[in-house]
């Protein structure tokens, strides 16, 4: 049974770790039972009228659980972990469900937040049918904690930041070592020819694969024939925050159930 937890809103303009290495850390700590598919980073839009951290991400941890397994160990170890590791100034939000509970409204809604600012009052009714809860502060995180499960199962946006051997793979590689890790290799180019297994992959220190087609996807630009680097790289971070639009607020867990 595979099972979709939404992360959100987990730091503040003060903190260590954001939600994606939150998330990650969460996932390091599951116990053998749980088989843990991967990490996806989904971005959310940067608006002057949406309070945001850096650059304004939730996560989805995609979990493999026995069909026969219950989500309370989940859920609890998930709500332990931000009680034990989110920013004193954030707004957590958490959102679980399981894959086949993921429907239609439920990402249609995900889709819209990622174009414009969406309300908790929208994110509760989205998520009715499936576990929401408010965390902390405002309680912001439960709209991208929501949005975070339903575009990792709409598949066509995101990016692994954890998924098998991703973070082993080191710098040398060559395009059948991402095929043996699962993740295919796509080219960006206008013209595109096809990456093929024995292709060199240059400047690879940091790659993150495309959520595409509920596929783990590097893609890649041609450097020259037999030769491809990733077309993203890593940025750096900036910060949004307005001044009023961190206001405390009493801690009201939520439910969309």
């Amino acid at each position: 049974m595979r099972i979709y937890m939404g992360f959100d809103d987990t730091d503040d303009k003060d903190a260590t770790m954001g939600t994606g290495r939150l998330v990650r850390e969460f996932v390091y700590g599951l116990n053998i039972d749980c088989h843990v598919v991967g990490v996806i980073r989904h971005q959310l839009p940067r608006l002057e009228n949406i309070p945001y951290t850096s650059n304004n991400s939730s996560a989805c941890a995609i979990i493999d659980i026995s069909p026969d397994s219950s989500i309370d160990y989940l859920r609890n170890y998930a709500t332990e972990h931000l009680e034990k590791y989110c920013a004193p100034g954030s707004d957590p939000g958490l959102c679980i469900a399981r894959e086949d509970e993921v429907n239609s409204e439920i990402i249609e809604f995900s889709k819209n937040v990622t174009g414009r600012k969406k309300t908790q009052k929208e994110a509760m009714h989205a998520a009715r049918t499936i576990e929401l809860y408010g965390l902390g502060g405002t309680n912001d995180g439960i709209i991208g904690a929501t949005a975070a499960v339903g575009l990792t199962k709409y598949g066509w946006c995101g990016r692994f930041i954890e998924y098998g051997r991703l973070r082993e793979l080191g710098s040398q590689l060559h395009v059948q070592d991402l095929f043996s890790a699962g993740i295919d290799v796509i080219s960006t180019d206008r013209d595109p020819l096809v990456p093929l297994p024995g292709d060199e992959i240059l400047n690879a220190e940091w790659i993150r694969p495309s959520l595409w087609g509920g596929r783990p996807v590097l893609q890649v630009q041609r450097v020259d024939y037999g030769v491809w680097e990733p077309a993203h790289g890593k940025r750096k971070k900036g910060h949004n925050i307005p001044s009023d639009s961190k206001n405390r607020a009493t801690v009201l867990p939520c439910s969309g159930q």
